[in-house]
């Protein structure tokens, strides 16, 4: 089996599963934020946030993983694209949304920064279905 037989699956695959998944944050899990108490959602969030890493982390190192593989066994603009947006997902997740999820579960947070995530989510949510449409080329 080559690299591309192996690589080419797992990462549609990945990048299936990361849109899947950003599109219930975008949609579902951010938006229910705003109906939480403080109290309540701190405590949803610890919970909510231990789970979701359990499947997102894997996701997302694997994605960073294959794109940088085939940005260099397999350079192409397209692999190239997909590889700078998955970098530039990794950048602004880290500093545009963990410091908002580390608030969250000090209860540190203002009602603002919770329509922020909405807002700031399309932003990720269209990045990946991007890199989704990108990959089935």
């Amino acid at each position: 089996m080559s690299y591309q037989e192996f690589l080419t699956p797992l990462f549609l695959f990945v990048n299936s599963g990361l849109v899947v998944l950003i599109w219930m944050v975008q949609l579902i899990v951010y938006p229910s934020f705003l109906f939480y108490n403080k109290e309540n959602l701190v405590h949803w969030h610890n919970v909510y946030t231990k789970r979701i890493a359990v499947i997102v982390v894997p996701l997302m190192l694997m994605q960073l993983v294959i794109s940088i593989l085939n940005t260099i066994v397999s350079f192409s603009i397209i692999n190239l694209t997909i590889g700078l947006l998955v970098l530039f997902l990794w950048v602004f997740t880290f500093k545009s949304f963990a410091p908002v999820h580390f608030k969250i579960s000090e209860n540190r947070f203002q009602q603002t920064q919770l329509q922020q995530l909405v807002n700031k989510n399309w932003i990720r949510t269209i990045i990946w279905s991007l890199i989704l449409g990108l990959s089935l080329l």
